[in-house]
């Protein structure tokens, strides 16, 4: 993925992410709240009305965001380089995820190094981040509002968020202790393709005995999400994978 870039910011590894948004003018006031705080740079998962003149009214001014907007089809596309993503959630949904608060999550996205591509999510407007798409998380972000009213508008929550970035970027020294790490962790894009395999290893293994495979692979997806596996990590799983399947073939070759 490419952007213009814009001299008037400082340059930064994290991306503010808005899926399958309903209301344009909720692009522009998004744009607005990150400019505040010094970040450009923002994707569009298939936005219902973009470009509109609600965006432009909204932001501002911000045009260094506006001019660095994004728009991809999906998710996938959106984080495929990304190593590692935080997906804002107004509650938990049947995909159980580690839960950060806004400032945890704006720390955990600060300890990664400068050259890892992060992502920060966030959903539709009515029905926000859907199951498939807090899959792709490694964690979720919950902005700890009253019992009973815990909507709050899109452009607002990228606002806390963008604020509590702009804090750990003021700071400079993490609260959370630095994650060990000796080779570079695999890319969002990278996972799904080690999820796929691990998928079809279970099939070729008879792994389900006919049981349905969702819960299994739901479950495996989280636990591998949360270890955050290293590339190198990731070959050798998928080498053991690729044996398991060719032993399988054997197997079922001397069954003919």
């Amino acid at each position: 993925m490419t952007e213009k870039t814009s001299p008037s910011l400082t340059r930064s590894n994290i991306r503010f992410v808005l899926v399958r948004t309903s209301h344009p003018g909720n692009i522009g006031a998004a744009a607005r709240a990150m400019r505040t705080m010094g970040y450009a740079r923002l994707v569009l998962v298939a936005p219902l009305h973009y470009p509109h003149d609600d965006v432009i009214a909204l932001a501002a001014g911000a045009d260094d965001v506006l001019e660095n907007i994004v728009v991809v089809p999906d998710l996938a596309t959106a984080i495929a380089d990304c190593r590692l993503v935080l997906g804002c959630t107004a509650r938990q949904r049947g995909v159980p995820l580690p839960e950060l608060s806004p400032r945890d999550g704006a720390e955990r996205l600060h300890q990664a190094p400068p050259d890892d591509e992060v992502a920060l999510v966030f959903g539709n407007e009515r029905s926000g981040l859907e199951n498939e798409e807090l899959m792709r998380c490694h964690a979720a972000v919950h902005i700890p509002s009253v019992p009973g009213f815990s909507s709050l508008n899109l452009a607002q929550a990228v606002q806390v968020l963008a604020y509590e970035l702009r804090l750990a970027a003021l700071h400079g020294v993490s609260l959370l202790p630095p994650p060990l790490k000796s080779d570079p962790l695999a890319t969002a894009a990278e996972m799904e393709y080690f999820f796929g395999h691990l998928a079809q290893t279970l099939i070729d293994i008879d792994f389900h005995k006919g049981r349905a495979a969702t819960t299994i692979e739901r479950r495996l997806r989280r636990f591998f999400q949360r270890a955050e596996p290293e590339q190198r990590e990731l070959r050798i799983l998928r080498g053991i994978f690729d044996d398991a399947q060719r032993m399988a073939r054997l197997a079922g070759s001397k069954k003919e």
